[in-house]
């Protein structure tokens, strides 16, 4: 027997336990070409909330009664597939299942020994390598330019921002916390940071904090706060649209700025994306990134939850920023 969970209801608004079921079920024999995978560690993100929605998007939206997926490093227990054998740890987007089995072509396979493991769902996976392409494809910091980031201190921020410490810009990192604000400074060499629950005016924050305008901004979160950068923004300023989770729990959308006037005097570029665009790339990015890691360029934080059965307490955790860096919860050793 083993464990899954399941999206049991679509939540209208904020995400709450009742829209999970834990249940238990058998599993079966790996066929010709399928892996028999113990969960070793689970990853929660921001995009799941998007996808427990039936509402049209990017990504397929998870069914009633079928097991929530995300990125899963797991073990091999059983292969019959010749490219795996019994033991190998590999990557890949799995049912929250403890035990599951899965075609051998959904994973890859990871070389234990370069790097913790929980890394290729965090510094060395996904949020890594959103970090890489959205900052240097779309951002293009230069020597210098001021990058502001929202979501500084989470699994995307915290690289963003020390990318952009390695391409010589001075870094202003917004977060929810005193402690997330002592981390980005003391340890992550951010510049100036903004504690958002505690700032009464943002805007005035941001002038403060950016005297010479904002040549990039990151943005994580969406909402007010971006309203307030958006103000700051210098000409031919950038803006990343990478995450928007200050909205993803709202049943009416709320009525911003009209930014479009602003866009067009300052000839800022704003462009959204999804970090499955540059799929082509990845060797390239999670080479660069893994470099930066081992000659101690880039720090990474992991805030790690014990026990399968805390997952959707976890996921919901992201929305009260629980979370220091990367969200993961470890199933198993």
């Amino acid at each position: 027997m083993n464990r899954k969970i399941l999206l049991k209801s679509r939540p209208n608004g904020m995400p709450d336990a009742k829209n999970f079921e834990i249940t238990e079920t058998t599993v079966s024999d790996p066929k010709e070409g399928e892996l028999l995978l113990k969960a070793l560690y689970i990853s929660v993100d921001p995009y799941m909330r998007g996808r427990m929605s039936d509402a049209k998007s990017y990504a397929q939206p998870f069914e009633i009664g079928k097991p929530m997926q995300g990125g899963i490093v797991a073990r091999v227990m059983e292969s019959r597939a010749d490219n795996f054998k019994a033991g190998d740890v590999v990557l890949g987007m799995l049912d929250w299942q403890e035990v599951q089995t899965a075609p051998a072509s959904v994973v890859n396979k990871i070389e234990e020994g370069m790097a913790p493991l929980s890394y290729y769902l965090g510094i060395l996976g996904m949020p890594g390598l959103t970090a890489y392409f959205g900052l240097l494809d779309i951002g293009k910091p230069q020597q210098g330019e001021t990058v502001v980031v929202s979501g500084a201190a989470g699994a995307v921020g915290t690289v963003v921002c020390q990318i952009a410490k390695i391409k010589g810009c001075r870094v202003v990192g917004i977060a929810g916390t005193d402690e997330k604000l002592a981390y980005l400074k003391n340890e992550l060499g951010v510049d100036e940071v903004i504690n958002y629950h505690s700032t009464p005016d943002m805007q005035k924050a941001i002038s403060q904090a950016c005297p010479d305008g904002v040549d990039v901004y990151f943005d994580n979160v969406g909402g007010e706060i971006s309203d307030a950068v958006m103000m700051a923004l210098n000409k031919y300023a950038r803006v990343v649209i990478c995450g928007q989770i200050s909205l993803y729990n709202v049943t009416e959308m709320p009525m911003g700025p009209r930014l479009q006037p602003l866009i067009l005097k300052r000839s800022v570029l704003m462009q959204g994306f999804i970090v499955s665009n540059y799929a082509e790339r990845f060797t390239e990015a999670a080479q660069q990134l893994g470099k930066w890691v081992a000659e101690g360029r880039l720090k990474y934080e992991e805030t790690i939850v014990e026990g399968f059965e805390k997952l959707p307490q976890t996921f919901l955790g992201l929305f009260e920023g629980k979370n220091t860096g990367k969200y993961l919860v470890k199933v198993a050793e």
